[in-house]
């Protein structure tokens, strides 16, 4: 859904974009036009354009963020949740950094077979690492990550998008836990769903309507954190709270000068947090 969220906004959304994923509509593969098809015939429809702001904006600043760090040195990139980001096969980024997408085992296999169906490259820079979180503690994925060839000696940015409000609080912070653990400079960008008294209007509709479907489809909304509460989270488990950027936010204010039905609203934060030189 997030990937066919990006795909679309290529297709019904007015210029600028506000995030250019190439290779979006690529992965979804036999599904493209039928998920596609709901955005052309319904795309000013709140759920479909929120969909579509929300992965737009929240792969914008990460991205952003992640080239001014390439700019500084930084080589080693972990996007935890990958499914079928593009980042490593569009981006000439790519080339300079060490891209690790972490996923379920199933989720990995199925990419693979995208990336084969559709004749996709696969970079020297792209390490798939599985890990079955069901079976495994969040504590093995340092582990995995660094069998894989990550240097945990070395400064990361972690990208953990769209996956939060599906665990519980105690398993977001066993997470935190392991990326505290990396080297000192190590950035985080996660993002959090505001509990229903934080959200505006737009966000509350939104939610109401998301979160029933996912939950129709085995997969409930179990987490929502106002800043304060993540800022807490966050310092409890050893990192340093840097930025809350809301949709609005992640991008120039002219950007949100539209002629579609592209809105900022208030359903989601995105949390910068980095590793301090010492334990807070």
């Amino acid at each position: 859904m997030s990937a066919a969220a990006r795909a679309a906004h290529l297709l019904v959304d007015d210029a600028p974009s506000i995030f250019v994923d190439t290779l979006a509509q690529t992965f979804l593969g036999e599904r493209a036009e039928e998920l596609l098809g709901y955005h052309r015939a319904y795309g000013s429809y709140p759920v479909l354009a929120g969909a579509r702001s929300t992965a737009v904006t929240r792969s914008r600043y990460t991205e952003d963020r992640l080239s001014e760090l390439i700019g500084r040195g930084l080589d080693q990139y972990v996007i935890l949740g990958a499914g079928l980001d593009s980042f490593a096969y569009r981006s000439a980024l790519a080339d300079r950094i060490r891209v690790f997408e972490v996923d379920k085992p199933a989720t990995q296999c199925w990419k693979r077979a995208v990336l084969s169906e559709t004749d996709t490259k696969v970079p020297p820079s792209a390490v798939f690492v599985p890990v079955d979180f069901e079976k495994e503690s969040a504590d093995s994925l340092a582990g995995h990550l660094v069998r894989a060839g990550f240097d945990p000696a070395r400064p990361a940015l972690i990208s953990w998008l769209g996956v939060t409000m599906y665990l519980t609080p105690e398993a977001i912070g066993q997470t935190l836990s392991v990326v505290s653990g990396f080297a000192p400079g190590t950035e985080l960008i996660v993002e959090h769903l505001l509990p229903a008294g934080l959200r505006d209007a737009a966000g509350q509709s939104y939610a109401e309507l998301v979160m029933a479907a996912a939950a129709e489809q085995g997969e409930p909304w179990r987490t929502f954190l106002g800043i304060e509460e993540m800022d807490a989270l966050l310092l409890g488990h050893g990192l340093r709270p840097v930025e809350y950027v809301r949709q609005r936010e992640t991008v120039d204010a002219s950007e949100w000068e539209r002629t579609d039905a592209l809105r900022p609203f208030e359903l989601s934060v995105l949390a910068r947090a980095s590793v301090p030189s010492r334990r807070l």
